[in-house]
């Protein structure tokens, strides 16, 4: 488990569900269904977390997946990948 706070381009669904997304410059279909994730805010030291987050299993284009947690931020409504997991 790796955590992280890197900010991450993400498409929804038209119900806000994850379908894909770029992180560190890779492309990664979501290959599971996704689960809503309740942040604690003492998880995060120095971020407010909004009331959306998602654990997923993305896969690149090499056929490489992670599991990741992704969390949109109150304060700019982007979101991020919190952890991975391998």
């Amino acid at each position: 488990m790796t955590l992280l706070e890197k900010s991450v381009t993400l498409w929804t669904s038209e119900h806000g569900v994850p379908e894909r997304f770029v992180w560190e410059g890779e492309r990664f279909r979501v290959t599971d269904t996704p689960t809503p994730l309740e942040f604690e805010i003492g998880l995060l030291t120095h971020f407010t977390v909004g009331p959306i987050g998602w654990r997923l299993q993305g896969t690149n284009e090499r056929g490489d997946s992670l599991m990741f947690d992704i969390g949109q931020f109150a304060a700019g409504h982007e979101w991020h990948v919190i952890r991975t997991y391998r």
